[in-house]
């Protein structure tokens, strides 16, 4: 008999791969790790992993928690991450990854006032440690998602199928909270020509300072408002063809080792680049970016003109969905009306999640309303403009096939992939190293985890 918590929780995949996407959910501050639980293959699962999963559990309300449950989740997704390492048809991105690692570290680190403060904040005794803690993350995520993707590809559920499902578990399935369904037009307000040409001289200032005497890894430093590499002197190692936006890597790759660039635009603002070597299809180099951050006159001037774009949506002379594949700068929505995806994939956003800059334009709007064009940041915490329509409001209710089909029919889907990933799992298990701690004994798992036990 499957509970409801299950429903909720395990229809999306072992709560590893979809849970803890945040790297500072899983780095938490002042917490040690504290043990070894289990090992698959050459594959380790840590104690304070299994409580991570725990704590994050109790904050999304389940209840009934059954630890051993958790612990299985976690050596799942080890196995298929253990396993995704030996698959040659997955992707080997350790160089890039490597890379993530550092410019989150960085990035993390602009958060406190010294490497001292967070390496203590973290209980981690090195930065070295803590890069390669935060690189074991998101390596584990990479390989168990692609290992997962590649092991589900071909799964499908017919409209039977989903009824049936629907039928079984009906009287389990979550109730739906208040939702609303939104479409957006984003835009990036447009510098002045007055003001590229401030950033570019400011660019130009410094590469002649370079050229002077001064190192391009202090001016970085002082300079760069990249937040990842600054701290770095600019420099960005193991960069893979392809990874960088087209302006960037189009003008690092034309340099000669060693020399700069003139200024770049890209769509965070503009570059110095130096080559620092190059080697196949992998290629280092240092940048040093002044953003393209707008002055409030150029965000007005932004509002003014989707205001001028709402009136035509609203006069019937163009659709929103036209106005949104126009207009629009967010390449998620544009191609689909401007629809926000909820976090289910769905158009559904339950309302409480709604971020407070929207959940306030939206007060007191009906069904079909557009709000006035309002400043906002994106996910990379650059200033945007924004009108948002109220596409639809769906009070919270019993979910049904009637209401949620598209819903049902994704939780039926994650039912048959993770039944496949089960099915895949029980087979390797025969032939795969597994040690759990003595602690897990009395554990009844559903696979055949229990080959060997760790010491006490």
């Amino acid at each position: 008999m499957i509970n409801k918590r299950k429903i909720t929780f395990l229809f999306a995949f072992f709560m590893m791969l979809t849970g803890f996407n945040t790297l500072n959910a899983q780095l938490k501050q002042g917490e040690l790790v504290d043990g070894i639980a289990a090992v698959i293959g050459d594959e380790i699962v840590l104690e304070s992993d299994v409580n991570e999963q725990l704590n994050y559990a109790k904050q999304q309300g389940a209840t009934n928690i059954d630890k051993c449950e958790f612990l299985e989740n976690l050596l799942n997704n080890k196995l298929l991450v253990y396993e995704a390492r030996k698959d040659t048809l997955i992707e080997n991105r350790s160089a890039a990854i490597k890379e993530q690692a550092n410019s989150k570290y960085q990035q993390m680190l602009s958060q406190f006032p010294d490497e001292k403060t967070m390496l203590a904040a973290y209980k981690f005794r090195n930065g070295y440690e803590m890069k390669n803690a935060i690189e074991k993350i998101d390596t584990d995520q990479y390989y168990g998602q692609a290992k997962y993707q590649r092991i589900t590809e071909k799964a499908d559920v017919t409209p039977n199928e989903v009824t049936d499902f629907y039928n079984l578990y009906k009287s389990q399935l979550p109730e739906i909270k208040d939702e609303v369904s939104l479409s957006q037009i984003m835009m990036f307000p447009k510098l002045t020509e007055a003001h590229k040409q401030d950033l570019i001289n400011r660019l130009n200032k410094i590469k002649k300072d370079i050229e002077g005497g001064e190192t391009f890894e202090s001016q970085a430093r002082i300079y760069s408002e990249d937040k990842g590499s600054a701290a770095t002197g600019g420099l960005m190692k193991n960069i893979s063809k392809g990874q960088m936006v087209k302006p960037f890597e189009a003008a690092a790759l034309n340099l000669q080792e060693g020399e700069i660039s003139e200024p770049v635009e890209s769509e965070f603002g503009y570059h110095l680049i130096q080559l620092v070597k190059k080697s196949g299809k992998m290629y280092e180099a240092r940048h040093i970016l002044l953003m393209a951050t707008p002055t409030d006159d150029e965000v007005k001037t932004a509002k003014a003109k989707l205001d001028s774009i709402r009136g035509l949506i609203q006069s019937g002379k163009m659709t929103f969905k036209d106005a949104s594949f126009r207009f629009s700068d967010d390449k998620r929505t544009k191609f689909n009306a401007g629809i926000i995806p909820g976090a289910d994939g769905s158009n559904k956003i339950e309302r409480e999640s709604v971020p407070g800059t929207i959940s306030y334009e939206l007060a007191g709007l009906n069904k079909g309303d557009i709000t006035a064009a309002f400043e906002d940041k994106d996910e990379r915490d650059r200033k945007v403009v924004k009108i948002i329509k109220m596409e639809d409001v769906i009070p919270a209710h019993q979910i049904t096939l009637e209401t949620d089909y598209d819903r049902i029919k994704q939780m039926a889907l994650n039912k048959t992939k993770n039944e496949m990933v089960e099915k895949y799992v029980n087979s390797k298990l025969p032939t795969t190293f597994i040690s759990i701690d003595g602690r897990y004994d009395a554990c009844a798992f559903k696979g055949s985890w229990k080959k060997d036990s760790l010491k006490k």
